[in-house]
C-alpha cells in the first residue's frame, strides 16, 4: 500500500466530511497526505488495503469502535508539562486571590487533556498555590480514548519531566519501573483531583453544569472552523462564572468570536 498515492481525492473528501461531522475537525485539501499516512497505520492493523474499503468499514461498524480509532489516529496530541507556562503563572495568582477573598471551592476544566500533561500541570499549580485542596476538582476531557487511558495512569518517562523542577518532582512524583526507561508516576492525591472523561467539543451543549472558575481550551480550536469555534466559545461562556478565566493557545486567532469575553492579556480572557 503506497499510502497517499492510494487515497483518491473523492475518498479523502468522504473522510474529511465524516471527521468534520463527528469531531468538528476541519481538514483542508493540503492535509490529504497527513490523513493518508495516519489512516494507513490503522488499515495495516486491520489488514485492509484500500481506503474506500476502510471508509465503508468505519461507516458500517455499528459499535462505532472503529470511528473512535479513526478519530484517535487523526487527532494531534502534542503536549508537555508547563506548555505555554505563563498561563500557569496567571492561574496561580488568580486562585490565590480568590482564596484570600474566602473562596474554598474551585472547579476547573481542561478541554483537551491529551496524555495528561496539561491537566496535571494545572493540578500541580493548584497544589502549590492553595493551602486547602479538599474542594478542588479538575475535569479533563478529550475525544481520544487512547490518550485518556494514558492520562489516567499518570506515568511518564523521566525525559517528559524535564520542565518540572527537582523539588516538585520529589514532592509530587514517585519513581516507577518503566518500559526500559526511568519513569515517574504522579502521586495519588494529585491524580485524585482530576476526573478524565471522553467529550466531543464540537457537539455542545455539554453535560457539565458549572459554574467553572477557569477553562483551559488550548491549541484545539485551530482544528475547527469558525462555526464550531463559535458554538464552543458560547458554551464555555455559559459554563464559566462571571469573572472566570478562559485560556486559549497562543497561536489561536479568535478575533470577532469572543463576545462576552474581555482580553486581559494575549490568549487569556475573562467572562464579563
Amino acid at each position: 500500500m503506497n499510502g497517499y498515492a492510494n487515497l483518491e481525492q473523492q475518498t479523502f473528501k468522504h473522510f474529511a466530511e465524516l471527521i468534520y461531522k463527528e469531531a468538528g475537525i476541519h481538514l483542508a485539501e493540503h492535509k490529504q497526505a497527513l490523513v493518508s499516512a495516519r489512516l494507513s497505520k490503522r488499515m495495516r492493523a486491520l489488514k485492509i488495503n484500500d481506503f474506500d474499503e476502510y471508509y465503508n468499514y468505519v461507516r458500517n461498524d455499528r459499535s462505532q469502535g472503529e470511528l473512535s480509532q479513526l478519530l484517535d489516529a487523526i487527532s494531534t496530541n502534542v503536549t508537555f508539562f508547563y506548555r505555554e507556562a505563563d498561563h500557569f503563572d496567571v492561574l496561580s495568582t488568580r486562585v490565590q486571590e480568590w482564596a484570600q477573598a474566602g473562596q474554598t471551592r474551585f472547579r476547573l476544566w481542561c478541554a483537551a487533556a491529551s496524555t495528561g500533561e496539561e491537566p496535571y500541570t494545572i493540578a500541580l499549580t493548584l497544589a502549590e498555590a492553595l493551602d486547602d485542596l479538599r474542594d478542588v476538582k479538575i475535569l479533563a476531557t478529550d475525544i481520544s480514548t487512547s490518550v485518556l487511558n494514558a492520562a489516567g495512569i499518570g506515568e511518564y518517562e523521566a525525559k517528559k519531566l524535564e520542565k518540572i523542577s527537582r523539588p516538585l518532582r520529589q514532592k509530587y512524583f514517585l519513581p516507577v519501573q518503566g518500559k526500559g526507561a526511568k519513569a515517574y508516576r504522579i502521586k495519588k492525591p494529585v491524580r485524585d483531583m482530576i476526573t478524565f472523561k471522553w467529550l466531543n467539543l464540537s457537539t455542545p451543549p455539554f453535560p457539565m453544569r458549572g459554574p467553572l472558575d477557569v477553562i483551559f481550551c488550548r491549541n484545539v480550536m485551530i482544528y475547527f472552523d469558525n462555526a464550531v469555534r463559535q458554538r464552543l466559545l458560547d458554551e464555555m461562556h455559559r459554563l464559566l462564572k462571571p469573572g472566570g478565566y478562559l485560556m486559549v493557545g497562543h497561536a489561536e486567532s479568535l478575533s470577532g468570536l469572543l463576545s462576552g469575553f474581555k482580553s486581559i492579556r494575549p490568549s487569556v480572557y475573562i467572562k464579563q
